[in-house]
């Protein structure tokens, strides 16, 4: 998991309130098995940690989005800070130690 280039996500693109603390979004594929397991990974993360929401977006309704934010393959993964400020993008599937510590990360 790595920092971006700064990119601002609104509520209104991602179709849910921003976290308190920090959000997790993640971008899927109706079809695509690792996003399953990214799922998981999200869900565990997310239920460990305070003010810290989840979204799963399928990218294929979300088409200008995943191409503002150069998304090429699913799962990607986005960690956004409490203002929305995207701080960690990550394609394929990550650890839980990876999740928390981009989620840790974010809410400082």
């Amino acid at each position: 998991m790595s920092p971006v280039a700064e990119q601002v996500l609104t509520p209104d693109e991602i179709g849910a309130p921003l976290g308190a603390s920090a959000t997790v979004v993640q971008l899927s594929s109706a079809f695509c098995m690792p996003c399953r397991a990214t799922r998981a990974v999200v869900e565990r993360a997310v239920a460990t940690a305070t003010g810290v929401t989840a979204v799963d977006l399928d990218v294929a309704d979300h088409l200008a989005l995943g191409e503002r934010l150069g998304v090429t393959s699913t799962p990607t993964v986005l960690v956004l800070d409490a203002r929305g400020r995207v701080r960690v993008q990550a394609a394929g599937v990550p650890t839980l130690a990876q999740l928390r510590a981009a989620v840790a990360a974010a809410s400082a």
